[in-house]
């Protein structure tokens, strides 16, 4: 199990994390070091309001280490103290002021309707979902969701044009073979069938193919991570890597939606070849 402190661990620049025998130690961000002109084995008090009393307790820490997340926020304006010292200087004995849960999905944290918030609001508690503390991250999700549907009419876009491209150089090269089949009884429908049977067989080799390829290229990320650490994003900043991860959805509805585009873009071609004109098409080919 991954130490809970670790990202302050790796974080730390200068010095080092205190120990359970150095009560009085502090660890604090670089850009308070700075605000403040002070370094390591330097002395600064810290005062806080006890939380039942709202008394001024003060204590005095020295500097163990200086840590730097590269978000301003808690560079500046955050300190770590020993568990102990901080409750004994909060008033509070053994019990703590927040509790931060995972739930199992992280649907249940975008829930607003979800029934733990009002369940565990009492008593003077009050329970949050990042929705609420952090909203600017619930913005940037849903201009994600925005985002993935703009890039799908970029990409029907490109697939249109493709296809449509595709289909009709095909259809001039043969345009002489078209012809004689319109000569010999073939109907409109049966030259609509076959480019659209055209565009469908292009469609599924399509999705083979790149779902072979997109498996193999996600597995191997799905291991190796994807490195975007120290881009800071609504104001956080990210210091892991991404890991995507492999589902059967992705392999069923975005092949299907592909397959459907693919169909209805090639509605355009296939009406062309259904009005062909036996003379004309002959004649356009000697």
């Amino acid at each position: 199990m991954q130490n809970p402190n670790q990202k302050l661990l790796d974080a730390i620049i200068k010095g080092k994390y205190f120990s359970e025998n150095e009560p009085n130690s502090i660890v604090i961000g670089k850009k308070l070091a700075e605000n403040l002109e002070v370094d390591l084995e330097d002395r600064i008090v810290v005062t806080v309001a006890q939380a039942k009393t709202g008394d001024l307790s003060q204590e005095m820490f020295r500097i163990s280490g200086i840590y730097y997340f590269n978000t301003p926020d808690m560079d500046s304006g955050m300190a770590f103290i020993p568990l102990e010292k901080s409750q004994e200087m909060l008033g509070i004995g053994n019990n703590a002021h927040e509790i931060a849960i995972k739930f199992t999905d992280v649907k249940y944290g975008q829930d607003k309707e979800l029934p733990f918030w009002s369940k565990y609001s009492q008593y003077g508690n009050e329970a949050l979902g990042w929705v609420k503390i952090v909203p600017e991250l619930e913005a940037m999700f849903k201009f994600t969701q925005i985002s993935i549907y703009v890039i799908g009419i970029i990409l029907f876009g490109v697939i249109s044009f493709g296809v449509i491209n595709t289909l009709f150089m095909s259809l001039y090269e043969r345009m002489f073979e078209f012809g004689v089949l319109r000569a010999i009884g073939t109907g409109p429908f049966r030259m609509a069938q076959l480019i659209l049977l055209e565009a469908g067989s292009l469609a599924i080799i399509s999705i083979i193919c790149g779902s072979i390829l997109g498996f193999i290229i996600t597995y191997i990320v799905t291991k190796t991570g994807i490195d975007y650490k120290g881009i800071e994003m609504v104001g956080v900043t990210i210091r892991d890597l991404i890991y995507p991860a492999l589902t059967i959805r992705q392999f069923v509805i975005y092949p299907f939606w592909l397959f459907l585009f693919t169909i209805i873009t090639a509605l355009y071609p296939a009406l062309y070849a259904a009005r062909i004109s036996p003379a004309k098409a002959m004649r356009k080919s000697f």
